[in-house]
């Protein structure tokens, strides 16, 4: 009579292979989000720190612009006030300085060294202005030789193309008065006759030059060797300032004027954050894309590397506007789903097969205990079979309790149950086969 031995309990799973089959899934999934998640970008910060210009200047105007473009997207504008470009090239320069974007004027840079700035195009043209007081009509900057001239600030790039003209014609401090003025207080000086020429860049609503276009007893110079400055110069364009353009009731200009301009231009350091850089140049897509005096509707913002080379962002932004999702979302929702859809990597490309393959390997490891079994038992019965006297019947019944009572103790889940009431009811075949062939 066959001994009864104590059947292992069945459960719906078992906890051993679930731990074999799901933590080394776990660590391989865990493992490929952690390696997707180094490329996340962080999170853009809720500020942007810019450096314009001088008071009254249309850097300080245009940034004004900008930062109520960025706000309606819940980013801060924090505008720094400069003496102009060469000062915003220093900030940016200045690895100690905060400063992340800034307007500069094309020319500025000069080779000096500008490996962590980037272009991010050019926003509109930037005239030079020279405006002076006296009955001889000017046309050339030779004729300012023995003048009192205000040239701009220290750190503007003002300063800067005038000292670069005025080389260029032989005017220096030797035979002119340099005056360091620029902005409103060129105009003050002019217009209180204590200089009598005054150089302004900028944009022809900027209030220094708005000012003085409407000036009584000051003139604007329309400078005949603008062709001459513009070969001599690659940074600046040649433009007209069309009669009336300005004022047609007044006929502000009173005739045609030839002018030379650098082009303002959007810098960035490098460690300026990608979607801060679309956000900004949205805003500027915005505040200079309309017609002006001297541009066409959607002529500026445009591609531009006079100076630096281009972003990629900035280069991504001209080829293809605006980012897909920020057309249908607001800026920090299409921001979130960008970063995160890196994630999808290793959603599709592990967690897809790991379910897949997952509960294969689970059923796999199951079966085989129960296929190792029947291994054992369908030897045993060979053995019997083919030499039935080589043990004693009690001596090949004892082998059999052992396959059975090890059966008994498999870890089997409900789901195979089956499998292994089949296996238990071959035991018994094999056991009928021993009492049948096998020596009493």
């Amino acid at each position: 009579m066959r001994r009864m031995v104590k059947l292992k309990p069945l459960r719906e799973f078992s906890l051993r292979d679930l731990l074999m089959v799901g933590l080394p899934a776990l660590a391989l999934l865990v493992g490929g989000f952690w390696l997707a998640a180094q490329f996340i970008k962080p999170a853009p910060p809720k500020f942007l720190n810019i450096s314009s210009g001088a008071a009254g200047g249309s850097y300080q105007l245009y940034v004004e612009r900008y930062r109520q473009v960025l706000a309606r997207n819940g980013v801060e504008l924090r505008e720094q006030p400069s003496a102009g470009s060469m000062e915003n090239l220093q900030r940016l320069l200045d690895e100690s300085d905060d400063t992340e974007i800034a307007l500069l004027q094309s020319g500025t840079a000069n080779g000096v060294n500008v490996e962590r700035l980037q272009s991010l195009g050019y926003l509109y043209y930037e005239p030079l202005w020279v405006f002076y007081r006296g009955k001889q009509e000017l046309d050339r900057l030779t004729q300012l030789k023995g003048r009192r001239l205000a040239i701009g600030a220290e750190g503007s790039g003002t300063r800067k193309l005038a000292l670069q003209l005025l080389e260029a014609n032989g005017v220096d401090a030797k035979n002119a008065t340099l005056l360091p003025l620029g902005g409103l207080s060129a105009v003050e000086a002019l217009q209180g006759r204590k200089a009598d020429v005054v150089f302004l860049v900028g944009a022809e609503r900027s209030a220094a030059v708005w000012s003085l276009l409407y000036s009584k007893g000051v003139h604007l110079m329309s400078l005949a060797h603008a062709d001459a400055y513009v070969r001599l110069f690659p940074h600046l364009a040649r433009l007209t300032l069309p009669q009336g353009a300005i004022d047609m009731m007044r006929n502000v200009p009173a005739r045609d004027v030839t002018l030379v301009s650098p082009m303002a231009t959007l810098v960035a350091h490098e460690s300026a954050h990608p979607a801060l850089i679309q956000l900004l140049l949205q805003a500027a897509q915005e505040v200079h894309g309309e017609a002006g005096v001297f541009q066409r509707p959607g002529e500026f913002p445009r591609i531009g590397q006079a100076d630096f080379p281009l972003s990629p962002d900035a280069e991504r932004y001209y080829k293809s506007g605006k980012p897909f999702l920020q057309r249908y979302l607001p800026f920090w929702a299409a921001n979130l789903i960008d970063r995160m859809v890196v994630m999808l990597v290793p959603l599709f490309a592990l967690l897809i097969p790991i379910m897949k393959f997952a509960p294969a390997l689970y059923s796999w490891r199951v079966r085989s205990r129960i296929y190792r079994r029947y291994g054992e038992l369908k030897f045993l019965e060979a053995e019997v079979e083919s030499n039935p006297e080589r043990h004693s019947r009690a001596e090949w019944l004892e082998k059999l309790e052992r396959i059975e009572e090890d059966i008994q103790h498999i870890p089997t889940p409900l789901a195979f149950a089956d499998m292994l009431y089949t296996l238990r009811s071959h035991v018994g075949l094999v056991h009928a086969t021993i009492l049948r062939r096998a020596p009493s």
